[in-house]
């Protein structure tokens, strides 16, 4: 598949493209609120595009109507000590300690704990920032990092290095964005075992040589990662749960 938008009014329809060999062009919205166009490889992309802005309206509609029944999201956190929090595949339990001055606050990460160090224990919003920034910082290094190492074992195919943007996304890992030399990679990924978050660069980066879930594609993908279902089964089963 490949990633797409459409502007309409003051709104973006993001969309995948999956081609297939069928004599109709298909749109379907999934419960996840994933909009995809199923045409064959003759059908051009311009057409295509301009399907999904005829049908905008009829698009927006039923996205809002999915978005009424979305599953509800766990209970909030509290950001106290106990509470357990994922990291690289593992479950670590929160230490909460005060501390005097602000420029001690932060979060550091040891002896198999997360530690999170804040002024006002009962400022759930600070510790929340905290947190999340902490996350961010981690997934930001982590990311490049496997960026780095997974585009060296491809670069010999041809494959250029994108830019990697890190961003909340509600129904996928990742996204390759061939057109403008982008990929996006799901901020919760950093939730996963690094050989995980290996699989999703690398699957994106596939993406630039065959843009496409295409036999070729996926004898790329065994090539260079033989056990990238097992890698996939552990994001799918595992990881979503605590999502």
């Amino acid at each position: 598949m490949s990633i797409h938008q459409i502007e309409y009014g003051n709104k973006r329809i993001v969309f995948e493209v999956e081609r297939k060999n069928v004599k109709n062009v298909n749109l379907n919205i999934k419960p996840d609120m994933s909009v995809i166009v199923s045409a064959n490889e003759r059908v051009p992309l311009d057409f295509i595009e301009g399907l999904v802005k005829k049908k905008a309206p009829w698009i927006l509609k039923h996205v809002r109507e999915f978005a009424k029944v979305q599953p509800e999201r766990k209970s909030e956190r509290e950001y106290v000590s106990g509470e357990s929090y994922k990291y690289l595949g593992k479950q670590y339990r929160l230490r909460v300690k005060q501390v005097d001055e602000k420029s001690d606050e932060g979060v550091k990460y040891f002896r198999g704990f997360i530690h999170l160090y804040v002024q006002n224990p009962n400022d759930v919003v600070k510790k929340k920032r905290l947190i999340d920034e902490w996350y961010k910082k981690r997934a930001d290094r982590i990311f490049h990092e496997s960026l780095e190492k997974v585009h060296s074992k491809i670069s010999k195919y041809e494959i250029g290095k994108p830019m990697l943007q890190i961003r909340s996304m509600k129904a996928r890992w990742g996204s390759a964005l061939v057109d403008s030399d982008i990929i996006q990679i799901n901020s919760e990924l950093i939730k996963a075992p690094k050989t995980c978050i290996d699989y999703v660069i690398l699957h994106e980066l596939i993406h630039f040589k065959y843009n496409d879930h295409s036999n070729k594609f996926y004898e790329m993908l065994y090539a260079l990662m033989p056990d990238w279902e097992s890698r996939k089964e552990i994001l799918d089963e595992d990881i979503v749960k605590e999502l």
